[in-house]
């Protein structure tokens, strides 16, 4: 079966629970990937680009969910216990099984509806759980509670935020391809020699020497490989229409050889044909080393290295610090 969305994975948490004792968040994440017949793909499945495990996300999520609404409780870093509250859910599930069980696969503000309507909070408890306000887990990055998404929306916070990045950067990235067009090569061979000094190639700007000035046999320009210069990397930079082939990345080696030079970056806004990327890796490494850049690893490099951008906002994604709000119970 696919990953299922976190609200699938809220009851049989709870159920884990069911037997009193104190569980820890990374086996109770094992158990439940078994609970759910999960691939070993799946379980490795990842998203967003830090990389992060869209089950363990899920599960951190499904987690404090259950602990904002006062069916568990944290018991340490990364332990839980299940509340009196969640104990009577439970004992109420064989009553009325196929309400509670509806209750749980709904939305979350529905589900903290269901719950405060059949199992009230007493007076004295923490009003953030009544609310259905968030908490942050002990190994998560995520809150819950709150009307976080629709019904049909399996998408939990961060994987919304993380998608929606992604748009915003793609648009971006096609935004700038469309302004170097729209420039000179003239402006296109000095963007792309500040974006080489900025990756850590050429040393100053001032050292760097400017693409475009040889015109000698397909190649535009040569940069330092390093601050001292112990060797050089030859430049084509050039706004090809077309997608580039292999006939024009073999001039490109064929002038570098002319120049007994070993070091090559290959530029351009378009792409380049697989039978040009086949050619490079067919190039002995002792003789030549060429890297082809195309426009979508351009405009990536351009936003990475804040070349031709400016940052419009940053946001801040906080998690509560579980430590700091952990009681020694045996003590209390």
């Amino acid at each position: 079966m696919s990953i299922p969305d976190f609200k699938l994975i809220i009851l049989p948490i709870l159920k884990m629970a069911g037997d009193k004792k104190e569980h820890h968040r990374r086996i109770a994440v094992n158990v439940l990937a078994s609970h759910f017949s999960l691939t070993d793909e799946e379980r490795e499945e990842v998203t967003g680009k830090r990389r992060i495990n869209l089950f363990d996300n899920r599960c951190d999520f499904a987690l404090n969910f259950l602990r904002s609404n006062d069916l568990l409780r944290s018991t340490g870093w990364g332990s839980f216990r299940i509340t009196e509250r969640g104990i009577e859910v439970l004992e109420d599930l064989n009553k009325n099984k196929e309400d509670i069980e509806d209750a749980f696969s709904k939305s979350p503000d529905k589900l903290i509806d269901y719950l405060n309507d059949r199992w009230p909070i007493e007076d004295g408890e923490d009003d953030n759980h009544a609310s259905g306000e968030s908490n942050e887990g002990e190994d998560g990055d995520h809150t819950s509670g709150e009307s976080i998404e629709d019904e049909d929306d399996n998408q939990i916070p961060e994987e919304f935020i993380e998608e929606n990045y992604q748009k915003i950067r793609e648009k971006l990235a096609e935004d700038l391809l469309q302004q170097i067009k729209r420039n000179s090569p003239a402006f296109f061979e000095e963007l792309v020699i500040d974006l080489l000094v900025a990756m850590g190639y050429g040393g100053s700007r001032e050292d760097a020497e400017a693409v475009g000035r040889s015109g000698d046999g397909g190649i535009d320009g040569v940069i330092k490989e390093d601050r001292l210069g112990l060797d050089v990397i030859y430049v084509q930079a050039k706004r090809w229409e077309g997608n580039v082939g292999e006939p024009q990345v073999r001039d490109f080696v064929g002038a570098l050889q002319g120049k007994r030079a070993r070091k090559g970056i290959c530029i351009t806004t378009s792409e380049f044909y697989s039978t040009a990327r086949t050619y490079i890796s067919t190039i002995d490494s002792r003789d030549s080393k060429v890297i082809l850049i195309d426009g979508k690893q351009l405009a990536d490099y351009m936003i990475e290295h804040n070349i031709g951008v400016s940052t419009t906002k940053t946001y801040e994604i906080k998690r509560v610090d579980s430590d700091y709000f952990a009681e020694d119970t045996e003590n209390s």
